[in-house]
C-alpha cells in the first residue's frame, strides 16, 4: 500500500515552486507550472502533478529545458498569435500567449494561438478550462514525442497528442470538458505504473513487435496502443498537424523523450483556439449546451466527461490532496 500524506493546495504549490526554483528555475517561470501543478493534483490527475516535479527539476538541470527561458510573443494577423517557448516551459508560454488570443478573440469572434520550442504542457484541459473560464468554446491540441505506431506498423511515428475542448457554462465554471490522448491512456500513466513496479492492463501498451503486454517496462520500449485503434492514430495524426506543423514546432518523430536526460530540448508545440460563441450562434448556443448537457445528466449512472474533475476540485479547495510520501521524499531531496 502506497503511504500517503495530506497536503493543501496552496502547500502543493509552493512545494513545487521551491523545488522549481532551486534547480535553477526563474520565480516567473516557476510560478505557473506550480499553480497548474496544484490544480492537476485536486482535479485527481496525480500522474501529472507533483509526480513530475522531480522530472521538471531533473530537465531544468541537464538542459532538456530552459528554466530561465523568456517567451517571444507576436501576432503576424489580427487573429493569430504565436508564441515561441525559447525551449522552456510550456505553462509560461501559454500564460504570455493568452492574454492576447483571449484580447483577439474579444475582437474577431475567434482567434489561434500557435506556440513552437516548447516542452510538456501537462494537463491539456488545464489550458482549455480557463478558456472556457474566460467565456470562450476553447480547443487545444499539443504534440508530443512520438510513441504511437501506425496502423499495421509498429515504429511510432506519432505521439501520445492530446486534444481537449472546454465549454463555457455557468458561474464560470465549463459545462463540458473533454481532455483525452488519441491513445488508451496517456503515457505518463504507464510511466507511473513502471515506478511503482506494477503492472498495466491489457490494451494500454504493445511491445516492440506490436503485441499486447503487461509489463510497463515493455510498453514504454514498445508503442502506446491507440484509442479506437485506427481511430486514434488518426486522432493523433491531425493533432500532429495542428499542434506541430502549423505552429512550425518538432514533429514527434524528431522530438526527443519527455522522460530521461538524453535528446536535448524536445521543441514541441501547442495549438489553441478561442471561439466567441456569440459570433455564431447568438444567444442560442447557451440554450443548446444546456439541452445537451442536460440529456446527459438525465439519464441514471451517465457520464458527462469534466464532472469527475470539478466534483474532485472542489473536495481538494476543503479537504487537500492526499500524495505520495515517496513523491514528497524526492522533492525534499532537491530543497536540501
Amino acid at each position: 500500500m502506497i503511504e500517503t500524506r495530506t497536503l493543501s493546495l496552496a502547500e502543493i504549490e509552493d512545494l513545487s515552486f521551491r523545488a522549481l526554483v532551486s534547480a535553477g528555475t526563474s520565480e516567473e517561470n516557476a510560478r505557473p507550472l506550480a499553480i497548474a501543478t496544484a490544480a492537476t493534483e485536486a482535479d485527481g490527475v496525480a500522474s501529472h502533478g507533483l509526480a513530475y516535479i522531480p522530472i521538471y527539476c531533473e530537465h531544468v538541470q541537464c538542459g532538456k529545458v530552459d528554466g530561465q527561458a523568456t517567451p517571444q510573443l507576436s501576432q503576424p494577423r489580427p487573429g493569430v498569435v504565436t508564441v515561441d517557448a525559447a525551449t522552456g516551459f510550456a505553462h509560461t508560454a501559454i500564460d504570455v500567449g493568452f492574454e492576447a488570443l483571449i484580447a483577439a478573440a474579444r475582437t474577431q469572434g475567434v482567434a489561434v494561438l500557435a506556440i513552437c520550442n516548447s516542452y510538456n504542457c501537462g494537463v491539456l484541459g488545464y489550458h482549455t478550462y480557463r478558456l472556457a473560464q474566460a467565456g470562450f468554446v476553447g480547443l487545444g491540441f499539443t504534440n508530443a514525442p512520438a510513441s504511437i505506431a501506425p496502423s499495421g506498423g509498429a515504429k511510432p511515428v506519432v505521439g501520445t497528442n492530446p486534444f481537449s475542448i472546454a465549454v463555457p457554462g455557468n458561474y464560470g465554471q465549463p459545462a463540458l470538458l473533454i481532455d483525452q490522448s488519441a491513445s488508451t491512456i496517456a503515457k505518463s500513466e504507464v510511466m507511473k505504473h513502471a515506478r511503482e513496479g506494477k503492472p498495466i492492463p491489457v490494451g494500454w501498451a504493445l511491445d516492440a513487435d506490436g503485441n499486447p503486454t503487461t509489463d510497463p517496462n515493455v510498453g514504454l520500449k514498445g508503442s502506446m496502443a491507440p484509442s479506437g485503434g485506427y481511430k486514434g492514430v488518426g486522432v493523433a495524426l491531425m493533432t500532429e498537424v495542428l499542434a506541430a506543423a502549423l505552429t512550425g514546432a518538432t514533429l514527434g518523430i524528431h522530438a526527443s523523450p519527455f522522460s530521461g536526460t538524453a535528446g536535448g530540448p524536445p521543441k514541441t508545440g501547442q495549438f489553441f483556439i478561442a471561439i466567441d460563441a456569440s459570433a455564431t450562434a447568438d444567444d442560442a448556443f447557451s440554450s443548446r449546451i444546456v439541452d445537451l448537457v442536460e440529456a446527459i445528466r438525465s439519464q441514471n449512472g451517465a457520464h458527462l466527461p469534466g464532472d469527475g474533475r470539478q466534483a474532485k476540485r472542489l473536495v481538494a479547495k476543503n479537504d487537500g490532496v492526499a500524495v505520495s510520501v515517496a513523491t514528497l521524499d524526492k522533492i525534499e531531496a532537491l530543497l536540501t
